[in-house]
């Protein structure tokens, strides 16, 4: 049996000249004429055509991460955010407005459970976390297994295990890994890095680094009264929690009352220290390192701790503006003078105004050996440089994971109230079977490694 012939294809004969020629005309038409192709989609009139945008997503973009989202990676411009996943609806619907806002589009999509979002998403090229601090550790592994390259805020670690184990994803997946430690990448605090690491002040012997001045060392170990727990659409609380062990539900952690709890927080010290320990260790040039010693001091929050080095250099804790005029500052002494600097500062405080003749110079000079840029939303530009060149960046899995080795050394000398020396190779503390037990935490099935 002949299949029927469709009218697309009857003979001209069944056709009166005046409607052939018609459909003649339409046809030599489509072929002739130019595609409309929009300019966007070329990478024109200053767009970025889709083969060089960097597609992205969010995990618990809560008050720090949408800053970080609305300030460094929606404006720029090989950039398309596209999903968020949270456990809880209003936040995701909060990053949903906003991305669609900047695309004026409605595409951003919302997911509240982790896994299912990695799994389906495979469009993704890296993801913004920015949740709890109990959750960073898990979510940068589960992504990175997932294919995904990942920004993390900090302290990107709960543990030394948890270091390990994001170094370890990392290299085993190839990954490209940043931890937000920006100022790692703002121009006052690179001007201070390369003074000290650049002989400007001889051999630097001491740095200070700043740990937040609220609450303690020792954190709690009770929990917050239980309420019933909002719909699971609301606030998925299982999912919220993570890792964590099982704790009734309260609106206040949600709110940021998990600080200051043992389950959920790295103390007053990996607080700030999180930043400040990588920033000291920058300008000593031992980021590949962390402390060996640990000087336990009698009060309840670290304030003047002495760590030391394998090559002798010191990195002291303090608390308060003693070195420094705002948040988060550093500060490195050499015997041919000082540098300090913290947020908000315009220029380093130096011991002498002739160290900052050449600021421009140096900086200059550390952004054309390194490549790194330097300065605004340098951070976050640094890791979507290197998603595409496969660099590694300058907050990478290694560098989180030995400043916040130090952080949690440090944490541990002052919950067992004694010295304690730590080998950075083996990562182990030395005959000390109790400290090594506190090396890492349990964690609650199915959020685990």
């Amino acid at each position: 049996m002949k299949p029927a012939i469709s009218s697309v294809g009857a003979a001209p004969s069944a056709l009166s000249r005046r409607s052939f020629l018609q459909r003649a005309a339409v046809a030599a038409a489509a072929i002739t004429a130019p595609t409309l192709i929009p300019a966007s989609a070329l990478g024109r009139d200053g767009t970025v055509p889709p083969s060089e945008r960097i597609i992205m997503g969010g995990i618990g973009v809560g008050n720090r991460g949408s800053g970080v989202l609305s300030n460094w990676f929606l404006p720029e411009k090989d950039v398309q955010f596209v999903a968020i996943c949270d456990p809880q609806k209003a936040r995701r619907e909060k990053i949903k407005q906003m991305a669609d806002t900047k695309y004026g589009n409605n595409d951003c999509k919302l997911y509240s459970n982790l896994r299912e979002f990695l799994a389906e998403r495979t469009d993704i090229d890296a993801v913004l976390s920015a949740p709890g601090d109990r959750w960073h550790a898990l979510a940068a592994v589960w992504a990175m297994r997932s294919g995904k390259d990942i920004y993390s805020e900090k302290p990107s670690a709960m543990t030394i295990a948890e270091g390990q184990a994001v170094v370890e994803t990392a290299r085993r997946y190839g990954r490209v890994y940043q931890t937000g430690t920006q100022r790692l990448s703002e121009t006052a605090f690179m001007v201070a890095y390369e003074l000290a690491k650049t002989g400007r002040l001889g051999k630097v012997h001491t740095a200070y680094a700043h740990i937040a001045p609220w609450d303690e060392a020792e954190m709690r170990h009770d929990w917050l009264p239980g309420e019933d727990e909002p719909p699971k659409d609301e606030c998925d609380w299982d999912q919220w929690l993570g890792p964590c062990p099982w704790r009734p539900y309260n609106v206040a952690y949600t709110r940021g009352a998990w600080r200051g709890h043992y389950d959920f927080h790295t103390s007053c010290i990996g607080e700030w220290g999180a930043h400040t320990f990588a920033q000291a260790m920058f300008g000593l040039d031992l980021l590949d390192t962390c402390p060996v010693k640990y000087e336990y001091v009698h009060n309840i929050s670290g304030d003047g701790m002495v760590t030391t080095f394998a090559n002798d250099a010191k990195m002291i804790l303090s608390r308060g503006d003693k070195h420094w005029r705002g948040s988060c500052g550093m500060r490195f002494d050499g015997p041919e003078g000082w540098v300090g600097c913290a947020d908000g500062y315009s220029k380093p405080d130096v011991s002498s105004p002739a160290l900052l003749a050449d600021s421009k110079k140096l900086v200059g000079d550390y952004v054309a050996r390194t490549g790194r840029p330097v300065g605004g939303n340098g951070h976050a530009r640094n890791f979507l440089d290197c998603v595409k060149s496969r660099h590694q960046t300058v907050s990478n899995a290694v560098v989180m994971h030995r400043s916040m080795s130090a952080v949690h050394a440090a944490n541990i000398c002052m919950w067992l109230k004694r010295d304690l020396t730590y080998d950075p190779v083996k990562e182990e503390f030395v005959n000390d079977a109790e400290a090594n037990r506190l090396r890492s935490r349990a964690m609650r099935a199915p959020y685990m490694f």
